[in-house]
């Protein structure tokens, strides 16, 4: 799953990029409104972490420029302690949730995996598909019980593929969910991914739809 930073200060930038890229996200960052508007309208994230005091252009009005656009992915704001009006023009404008600061990188985790599992139609942090489940708040699957050993990339495509388990995923999307910006995307390479995870689940798990992409099968 691919998130959107935007934060100016630079340690907590840093350190959100950190601490979610260890979490199993694809991270990418803005320090600005401006580069955050763009990045937003472009880039298909799975979910935003704004904050509302940037330079350029004020998190507030990138918000209401996204939803104006008609982009909905999940947006989770940063406000300064005791800015309540924020908070609530925040999410009159269209934000999913609010963190104030400081705060504790596991809330927002905490926060995030909720987002994203809504966005998904999903309720619990345990994802399940047939023998196959995935527990979203320690990044780690299991087939039967059976711990599976799995490479970062190989991760972000599983929990891609079982947040939509069902539906089938081009390459592209999947390329461009587990990939930062600043990677170079070979969608080939998906290709690589789903081979080595198809050796770890069981038989015919993963569907292929020739011309259109793969499918997560529960009933496999």
């Amino acid at each position: 799953m691919r998130i959107l930073v935007v934060e100016d200060e630079p340690t907590l930038c840093l350190q959100l990029s950190r601490t979610l890229s260890a979490a199993g996200y694809a991270v990418d960052t803005a320090v600005n409104g401006l580069d955050a508007l763009h990045l937003g309208s472009e880039e298909p994230f799975d979910a935003v972490v704004l904050d509302l005091g940037l330079p350029v252009l004020d998190g507030l009005s990138v918000l209401k420029r996204w939803r104006a656009a008609g982009r909905n992915m999940p947006v989770l704001i940063l406000t300064a302690r005791g800015d309540w009006h924020e908070r609530v023009a925040g999410i009159d404008a269209g934000a999913d949730d609010y963190l104030t600061k400081p705060f504790h990188m596991e809330e927002l985790q905490a926060r995030l995996r909720a987002l994203i599992r809504r966005a998904a139609g999903q309720a619990a942090n345990e994802l399940v598909c047939g023998p196959l489940t995935l527990d979203t708040r320690s990044a780690k699957a299991h087939v039967d019980g059976q711990a599976l050993v799995l490479t970062s990339h190989e991760f972000r495509v599983l929990a891609f593929l079982m947040h939509r388990r069902g539906q089938v995923c081009s390459r592209s999307e999947l390329s461009e969910h587990i990939y930062p910006m600043d990677n170079d995307r070979d969608s080939n390479t998906i290709e690589v991914f789903v081979g080595r995870l198809r050796k770890k689940l069981p038989p015919d798990m993963i569907e292929t739809l020739r011309g259109m992409g793969y499918r997560l099968r529960c009933d496999a």
